[in-house]
């Protein structure tokens, strides 16, 4: 089981928490929401609970809960640019479907 971050979602990311002043990595999960049932979350790390998991990709810390990490294994987290908008993209091979909106997904 594993996550990963492009080279250009970890620039993100390091700029982010430099800006931040502190920080170790970034939490991704999922929870229940959205038209097609699950939806991804990101948030700064200060400390890592007990029972969560750590992957680095890219200089990255990747921390996620163990439940999450059963609908996110082998997910991608990348940063695109499309005219003007930029985010994250999550490249999740477990995903069956996703809703017209792209904000939620079904496995």
């Amino acid at each position: 089981m594993a996550l990963t971050v492009t080279e250009k979602a970890a620039q993100h990311v390091q700029k982010s928490i430099a800006s931040r002043g502190q920080g170790i990595g970034i939490r991704i999960a999922v929870k229940t929401s959205g038209c097609s049932g699950m939806a991804y979350t990101l948030e700064f790390v200060d400390d890592v609970q007990e029972d969560e998991q750590v992957f680095e990709s890219n200089g990255i810390k990747l921390i996620t809960d163990p439940k999450s990490l059963l609908y996110l294994d082998g997910t991608e987290l990348d940063f695109v640019r499309e005219g003007l908008n930029e985010g994250f993209q999550f490249n999740n091979p477990n995903v069956k479907d996703m809703c017209g909106c792209g904000e939620s997904f079904t496995i």
